[in-house]
């Protein structure tokens, strides 16, 4: 199961997840989503537990629970969502937004 755990203080490194996870169960893989450039965290990550049961438990248990200052947010993560729009309408530069077709000006 895939749990998201949110408002991570920055600090927070993918082995002291690991090691918080672990007393509720095995964890197959922990990822602190980072910054691409700067490296820093963005505050959230994942972690990957393949008990169902262990996983719930860990959830309910660490949810709320304080690390290092910060409540943390734990839930069952979601499948990421496509949340491009279709695009093709008109623009400041682009005709098609006009219903004459043609400039304006």
């Amino acid at each position: 199961m895939n749990i998201f755990v949110g408002n991570l203080a920055k600090e927070v490194t993918d082995m002291e997840l690991q090691e918080l996870f672990a007393t509720y169960g095995t964890v197959r893989s922990v990822k602190i989503i980072r910054d691409l450039f700067s490296g820093e965290s963005k505050g959230f990550g994942f972690i990957e537990m393949p008990g169902n049961t262990e996983a719930q438990t860990a959830m309910k248990e660490l949810n709320t629970h304080e690390l290092k200052g910060k409540k943390l947010s734990v839930n069952e993560a979601r499948p990421k969502t496509d949340n491009r729009r279709g695009g093709g309408g008109g623009g400041r530069n682009n005709p098609r937004g006009n219903s004459s077709g043609g400039r304006r000006w």
